[in-house]
């Protein structure tokens, strides 16, 4: 009995031993997401390698978390399954505003000037120009994911500033489909007569040859704002150690693979904080979208 007994007892310190050697661990692993602005096979490949590049870094082993909509990436980041997030300029705010303390850190260089496409079919006659075209109204209309700042949040800003009216009482039928991919292929494919999308989107797919000019144009573009960028929690320090922030912030500042950044489509990252999107946080409170 007292072998037996013995025996019980160094099972389960090895019991012990081991689960808290696994939770430190799984502790110890950096995870970060990603709105989802495009589709998932693209997304894939920008984030796995920036996953790589942090471990590398870091010296933690980081893993990229994918999620289904913008909604879902603000919740990762406000429930703690993720420690950071790239996230659009309205999606950014949400989250710094439910975890307080979060910053932003980084952004693109392009990112300080964001701007965005409205696009037509063809069929509309509807031609390009530098004034906001009045025309689009009563005809249908999809912007993208609805926590979109370039596929939403800005377009609808514009459109209200310039119809005096909502997007549902502007347009016919007004449709959200869900990233700036889908937006591009529904106003192509004629399903939606006018859209509104991220321009970087629109450049990608202009040059992987996904762009029909003879079925869609752009007609016009949004005057700039701020937009994407890396927000880490606040609690990151304490969890990492001392300057973990600082350090995931010059890492991020520091990459050079063309390559990879070629696949956001960035030219380099810089540094950002969170007074940068002030504009953001008030345009959102105007129409709506964010509470007062």
């Amino acid at each position: 009995m007292r072998s037996f007994t013995k025996a019980l007892f160094a099972l389960t310190i090895c019991w012990i031993t081991t689960t808290s050697v696994a939770a430190e661990e799984q502790a110890q692993i950096f995870r970060f997401t990603a709105i989802p602005d495009q589709n998932t096979a693209r997304l894939q490949e920008r984030f796995g390698g920036v996953a790589a590049y942090l471990t590398e870094q870091l010296g933690v082993q980081v893993e990229y978390i994918p999620v289904k909509s913008y909604a879902a990436s603000v919740a990762a980041f406000k429930n703690s399954e993720v420690q950071l997030a790239w996230f659009g300029g309205l999606s950014g705010v949400q989250a710094r505003l439910a975890v307080p303390g979060s910053k932003a850190i980084a952004q693109g260089q392009e990112d300080l000037a964001f701007v965005t496409y409205f696009i037509a079919h063809h069929s509309t006659g509807l031609d390009g120009g530098a004034e906001f075209p009045a025309r689009i109204a009563g005809r249908t209309f999809t912007f993208g994911s609805k926590g979109s700042t370039s596929g939403r949040l800005m377009p609808e800003y514009f459109i209200r500033q310039h119809l005096g009216k909502s997007p549902d009482d502007s347009f016919k039928r007004v449709g959200f489909s869900g990233d700036h991919s889908k937006t591009l292929a529904l106003v192509q494919s004629g399903a939606y007569e006018v859209g509104a999308l991220n321009y970087k989107v629109w450049d990608n797919e202009l040059a992987a040859g996904k762009v029909d000019t003879n079925k869609v144009s752009i007609i016009w573009r949004t005057p700039t704002y701020p937009d994407y960028n890396w927000t880490v929690r606040g609690d990151v320090d304490e969890v990492y150690g001392e300057g973990f922030i600082g350090r995931i912030q010059q890492a991020l500042i520091n990459i050079e693979d063309r390559a990879l950044l070629g696949a956001f489509p960035r030219s380099r990252f810089i540094a950002a904080d969170n007074s940068m999107y002030a504009p953001i946080l008030k345009t959102g409170q105007e129409i709506g979208v964010l509470r007062k």
